[in-house]
């Protein structure tokens, strides 16, 4: 018991300390896991063998998180997938195959020793992927959904690799040789991959395996068929059965059994884990339970998936490592470069461009955690010989290793490159208006059809070519440019409009676009679009006239149900909501003379003494229409 309290404190007080500091330093929660582990492991030695038994433990990270993506999915989005699971994904793991296939064969390993190995290279990390594009924000990006795409359809291909290995086994030395045929690497086999004794489900799985071909097949297809059934018919009335119990904890239980028992079920049959989370997920995503689920699940996930990784930083083997750095590293290197190429191809041949193409070749180009699992899988089966498996492992764990600095390297990319050259140019502005809309996002949209139907002419801005693809495909005209350019300003009538209305998503490009027209035309009027009361601060020292927030109006309104669901009649609510709306102007104006950039408001006094006594009016002015409204009662 103390040994197993020692081993937690280690664990946990690693990633306390490094992840932490990697998200300080902009590196990601991913790296300071790694480097806990490697800290640890390989480094300090806190901790030894017991780490390959608790990596089996962490993997139950992956399989909730694919549980809860699956929960996010309903059938009918995945069935609107099924081109870019088929085509994108399919293409990346079939070319890298043959790809890395070649590569191994060129280093004299058979046939079947190299197409597993391919087969185990093309998959990439969906945990640290996943996870990494959470945490930067990149996820609804064109290419961070090519990206998730992909992942999708790597976790689905495990089946049929599972399915196949075996069908390759053969029995070989454990060397890597160079191309002359001269022995580059040699290892000694790994005792840890001895059998042991049998339990009760290696007997389970024993006698399924003993099974003929149909009956494995059957086995296997009534097991995902027993899921989906189950998610379908009996976690409706399960759910109720334990909402009766009114216990908080059974909730979490019950996620907790799913997850697990799903894992199980499918292990036993020789499938992924993983993806019978995933298609359990799938099913229950028009659950009403779906919320419930994810709540519960969240916290596990997220400490499992950081002791995964931790687990990989420990379990590199650095005696190896440093027997044959050069080559394992080359490896590893060799892996991302092959892999990054064909994903920056196919990228392109799949219309994506800039950011989105290099976000698609660097995130997807190094392997991944289910690589692990066909390692050890191929050993078991006699697919792979121990030696060379060691060497993949630690070349698996490298590319993982080096995945954060990939991201780090789009970054910087991105900032540095120019998306001019991989989008259209800009169009030419050959009409003007008495009404400039800059930004035609979901704010823009509803300013312009307003005006629009009302009979007036606007010239429509945006620099975003699919956002106005889509506009001209509704029937809409708009023009592709940046609307902070001064030219482009001067081409749409700048000079002789009556009205701009900045509706741009970028802060700073907004704040500047209404400065350089205040500047340009002090008697225009200026409507902005605004986030929050800092911003209309800012917007309103640059020039604009009338500032809306973008959440105010539908809080307004959503704050006038509310009040007549708890009784008020429909007019009062509505005076109540006018009396807010005009006071929340007038305080917005005052606050804005006493508003300063680089103080915080709760440091300004004066701002927050005005604040005070402006709410103070706010309730002087609610409390005096009550009055009103009973003296009207009372006549």
């Amino acid at each position: 018991m103390e040994g197993f309290l020692f081993q937690a404190t280690i664990y946990l007080a690693a990633a306390v300390i490094a992840v932490p500091i990697a998200a300080r330093l902009g590196l990601g929660s991913v790296l300071g896991y790694l480097a806990a582990g490697i800290l640890i492991g390989p480094v300090l030695g806190l901790v030894g063998a017991e780490t390959k038994d608790l990596q089996h433990f962490a993997e139950f990270g992956v399989v909730m998180m694919l549980f809860l993506i699956g929960l996010e999915l309903e059938p009918r989005a995945l069935w609107d997938m099924r081109h870019k699971l088929l085509g994108l994904g399919g293409l990346q793991v079939g070319l890298s195959t043959l790809a890395l296939m070649g590569i191994a064969m060129a280093y004299n390993q058979p046939w079947g020793v190299a197409l597993a190995i391919g087969l185990t290279l093309s998959l990439s990390s969906t945990a640290i992927v996943l996870q990494t594009l959470t945490e930067k924000g990149l996820m609804q990006t064109k290419g961070g959904r090519s990206v998730f795409s992909v992942l999708l359809a790597q976790d689905i291909a495990v089946i049929p690799m599972l399915a196949f290995l075996p069908l390759i086994a053969v029995t070989l030395p454990s060397t890597i040789m160079a191309p002359d045929g001269s022995i580059i690497l040699e290892t000694t086999p790994d005792a840890a991959h001895a059998p042991s004794d049998a339990g009760p489900a290696d007997v389970a799985i024993s006698f399924i395996n003993s099974l003929p071909a149909w009956g494995i097949t059957l086995v296997t297809v009534g097991a995902i068929a027993g899921i989906i059934i189950t998610g379908v018919f009996f976690t409706r009335p399960v759910f109720r059965y334990i909402h009766a119990a009114k216990l908080r904890e059974m909730y979490t239980a019950l996620a907790l059994l799913i997850v697990v028992g799903i894992s199980f079920t499918m292990m036993l049959v020789g499938l992924s884990p993983a993806l019978g989370a995933f298609l359990a997920g799938v099913v229950l995503a028009s659950s009403e339970f779906r919320h419930e689920l994810e709540t519960d699940l969240e916290p596990f996930k997220g400490l499992l998936l950081g002791l995964f990784f931790i687990t990989v930083g420990a379990g590199i083997n650095f005696e190896l490592l440093a027997s044959d750095f050069v080559i394992i590293l080359g490896m590893a290197l060799l892996v991302i470069l092959v892999k990054g190429i064909i994903l920056f191809v196919l990228g392109r041949l799949f219309k994506l461009h800039g950011r989105d193409q290099w976000l698609f070749a660097l995130g997807l180009a190094q392997a991944g955690e289910f690589g692990f699992v066909l390692v050890s899988f191929s050993v078991t089966t006699g697919v792979i010989p121990d030696g060379v498996a060691e060497v993949l492992l630690l070349v698996i764990a490298l590319t993982m290793l080096i995945t954060p600095l990939l991201f780090i390297l789009h970054d910087f990319i991105s900032k540095r490159s120019a998306d001019a050259t991989s989008r259209p140019p800009d169009d030419e502005i050959d009409e003007e208006g008495p009404v400039i809309i800059a930004g035609v996002g979901r704010f823009g949209q509803i300013v312009n059809r307003l005006v629009q139907a009302s009979g007036f002419e606007t010239v429509v801005l945006d620099h975003s070519p699919e956002t106005i693809a889509v506009m001209r495909r509704f029937g809409f005209k708009a023009f592709l440019g940046d609307p902070t350019r001064p030219d482009i300003l001067r081409k749409a009538g700048l000079a002789d409009a009556r009205v701009l209305v900045v509706a741009l998503d970028d802060r700073k490009s907004a704040r500047a676009l209404v400065q350089y027209a205040r500047a340009q035309r002090p008697d225009l009027h200026i409507v902005a679009r605004a986030h929050d009361r800092t911003d209309v601060y800012h917007l309103y020292q640059a020039g604009a006239n009338d500032i809306v927030r973008e959440m105010f109006d539908s809080s307004l309104r959503a704050g006038r149900y509310v009040l007549e669901n708890l009784g008020l009649s429909e007019y009062e609510a509505a005076e109540a909501q006018r009396i807010f709306y005009h006071h929340d102007r007038m305080s917005i104006r005052e606050l804005a003379q006493l508003w300063l950039p680089d103080v915080a408001p709760a440091d300004n006094k004066a701002y927050v003494a005005r604040a005070k006594e402006l709410e103070k009016d706010l309730e002087t002015a609610f409390l005096n229409r009550s009055e009103e409204d009973d003296q009207k009662k009372a006549l």
